[in-house]
């Protein structure tokens, strides 16, 4: 898929869920109705979110509002004038049987933040921070972790093991376990299957996904700090039989439960020194966009390199909203953007520790 493909794709993308966010905010602000519901408490296996809807009505945001300027609660110019003006009926009464959604599951981990996706199974996005120190340390070994369920999710909306069984994919990490290695705690939270989604193996998530992951750990060689934001796109293509696109994607388990995504994005955030929050620092901002599929060693890593936009328009995700443009740089015009290539054979034998001599290196630029 070319760059301009993928933008015209995520342009494209982008009217629905605008669709979507103008319904769920056009709810009639002019309801005072009180909830009666009690306190609910929201859990994830690391984080507390306690909500109470008895004090007041539905939050609309203000900036979502649909009302005439300087008339901030308008009242419907189709509502019955017998009524006065009032509206004769109250959606926002179906609350007191339970709010819908869509609710993102959100977890704080020692290594990274997600959220997770209970329609498709798979996170939203992982977030991550690496620097020089967390890179060099060595207290984690991943043969000492274990892939586990995350019971913070719901049961009915959770990914599971048995879903990966023989499925073809690899359970793929989207915070990498070696970001880790400076915990061992750290390191078996990555393991969490709201870290994961499924993966082509061979070609991918154990070699080229492989090598884009030690890309950023190098990136810690250049800049001080280091943040990623990994997740999966789910994006459409042109069926050559009808010429019309189509979004279609796997999915897995018995019965089916996790989608299987067509593409995987990075975000990164090359911090330079005084990038510190506050900061008036530069940051290297780079976004990429990879197809779940085989990729050749020799491909050129800025091939799959993308406008930020691009991915946001794609995944309805905002990532630098608060950075202003003058704080911004290109990853790939302020530093190589090229992959370190080893074969996975030999990266697999580290773990036995091999002779100081074995294996090999190759840039690919």
């Amino acid at each position: 898929m070319s760059k301009s493909t993928f933008a015209i794709i995520a342009a494209c993308s982008a009217g629905a869920g605008a669709a979507l966010t103008a319904a769920m905010y056009s709810l009639p602000t002019q309801s005072e109705r009180k909830l009666s519901t009690p306190t609910q408490t929201l859990s994830t296996t690391t984080t507390t979110i306690s909500t109470n809807a008895t004090s007041a009505p539905i939050p609309i945001p203000s900036r979502q509002g649909f009302s005439p300027v300087g008339q901030p609660n308008a009242l419907s110019t189709s509502a019955p004038a017998a009524l006065g003006g009032l509206s004769p009926v109250d959606p926002a009464g179906l609350f007191e049987y339970g709010f819908p959604g869509p609710v993102a599951d959100l977890a704080t981990r020692q290594a990274l933040v997600s959220s997770f996706d209970r329609r498709l199974r798979n996170p939203h996005w992982v977030i991550e921070h690496i620097t020089p120190a967390s890179v060099a340390m060595r207290d984690g070994d991943r043969k000492h972790s274990v892939f586990i369920e995350d019971d913070g999710v719901p049961e009915k909306f959770r990914a599971k093991l048995k879903d990966y069984f023989r499925s073809g994919y690899d359970r793929g990490h989207q915070v990498p376990a070696a970001d880790a290695k400076w915990s061992q705690s750290a390191m078996d939270e990555t393991f969490f299957l709201t870290n994961m989604a499924p993966q082509v193996g061979e070609g991918f998530n154990r070699d080229y996904w492989a090598h884009f992951e030690d890309f950023c750990r190098r990136l810690t060689q250049r800049y001080p700090s280091v943040r990623i934001v990994t997740g999966p796109l789910y994006l459409p293509k042109r069926d050559p039989a009808d010429n019309k696109w189509y979004v279609r994607y796997e999915v897995i388990g018995n019965p089916p439960n996790v989608a299987v995504p067509t593409h995987f994005y990075k975000v990164i955030f090359a911090e330079e020194e005084g990038s510190g929050s506050p900061s008036t620092g530069k940051v290297a901002i780079g976004a990429f966009v990879l197809p779940n599929a085989p990729i050749p060693n020799e491909k050129p890593l800025a091939d799959f390199e993308v406008p930020i936009e691009a991915v946001e328009r794609a995944s309805g995700l905002e990532f630098a909203s608060k950075l202003p443009p003058q704080r911004r740089k290109r990853l790939c015009a302020d530093t190589s953007c090229a992959l370190i290539i080893k074969d996975y054979a030999d990266r697999q034998k580290a773990f036995k520790s091999p002779p100081a001599n074995a294996g090999g290196a190759l840039v690919k630029r």
